[in-house]
């Protein structure tokens, strides 16, 4: 499983940093996406990263605002969250895939406990 951290309390405008950590190798053969749910929503693609971590995708809602990277010698990869809106709150989970061009949940596997994200108006 993976493990989601780095989440907290907010204000608006301001700026968070989520890392996302494995265990194993396994972690090292996928593409790496993050997701966040909030309460009575959906969870909701946000942004993957490909295996090699040469090749992004965002959804339009984060695209400019957040940027996902990937340190495979360290098996951790990491959402930079600029700009955070109240909206933006919400638990957030990060899962593998195989391929970084998959945005539906049921694309992805080995989700972890989420972290959470609260952004204050």
């Amino acid at each position: 499983q993976l493990q989601a951290s780095g989440g907290g309390l907010v204000q608006a405008g301001g700026s968070l940093r989520l890392s996302c950590a494995a265990s194993g190798r396994t972690f090292v053969s996928y593409a790496v996406g993050w997701f966040r749910q909030a309460p009575g929503k959906e969870r909701e693609f946000l942004a993957a990263i490909s295996t090699a971590g040469s090749m992004t995708y965002y959804t339009d809602s984060v695209k400019g605002r957040f940027t996902i990277s990937r340190n495979s010698a360290k098996l951790t990869v990491t959402l930079q969250m600029n700009s955070l809106k109240p909206e933006d709150t919400a638990v957030y989970y990060c899962a593998v895939s195989a391929s970084y061009l998959r945005t539906s949940p049921g694309s992805y596997n080995n989700w972890g406990q989420g972290t959470e994200v609260t952004v204050s108006s």
